[in-house]
């Protein structure tokens, strides 16, 4: 099987150098002030530029107002917006940008499902590992990218366990909260590649 790899919060020119050269599919740029990884939409805007045509760029918000959705649009134009699901109800997008709603392990989730969604702790950016039995089970009916306490050493067994359809990983790649690690980068992306390659199917 492949997997995509979405390597979040990057924050750096190095950071963002270190995702691509390993390969990965998409990055992602936070905008939510209480986390470390925040960004401004310009900071978000001169490190996009530097992206290169095939790898998505992520736009990765929570409970964000309008106001703060156009400012981002503004200083660049994403490939993905990524956030609650609910809150795609009341923000406006334009139609080519491809939305990803962010369900939380414990939660009850919708009898349908969007065709694409990402699946993960109950809180972002916390490093809590999300329920693997439940997201096999969400994976099994639609598109669903695994987030939540993913490690270099972690991500081939989640892989194993969920057969997802990508993987998002933000502090299991850093040496510090907003910090990402380059080599733990390397290691992430390779055993995920790895991973997916012994997976059948």
């Amino acid at each position: 099987m492949s997997v995509l790899v979405k390597v979040c919060g990057i924050t750096t020119p190095e950071a963002l150098e270190a995702a691509l050269t390993a390969g990965a599919d998409a990055v992602g740029f936070v905008f939510h002030e209480p986390s470390p990884r925040h960004l401004t939409p310009a900071q978000a805007g001169s490190l996009a530029a530097r992206v290169p045509p095939g790898a998505r760029k992520v736009a990765v918000t929570l409970h964000p107002t309008q106001s703060a959705v156009d400012e981002v649009l503004a200083a660049f134009m994403p490939d993905v917006w990524q956030t609650d699901a609910g809150d795609f109800d009341r923000i406006a997008l334009p139609a080519r940008v491809e939305r990803w709603p962010v369900f939380r392990a414990g939660a009850t989730l919708p009898h349908s499902l969007p065709f694409r969604i990402l699946f993960e702790g109950p809180r972002s950016g916390t490093g809590e590992v999300a329920d693997w039995s439940q997201a096999a089970e969400v994976a099994a009916r639609t598109e669903l990218i695994l987030g939540g306490g993913l490690t270099p050493d972690n991500v081939a067994q989640a892989i194993a366990a969920v057969r997802p359809f990508g993987v998002d990983v933000s502090s299991g790649v850093e040496s510090a909260p907003g910090r990402k690690d380059p080599a733990l980068v390397w290691k992430f992306v390779m055993a995920a590649r790895k991973a997916a390659d012994g997976v059948s199917g």
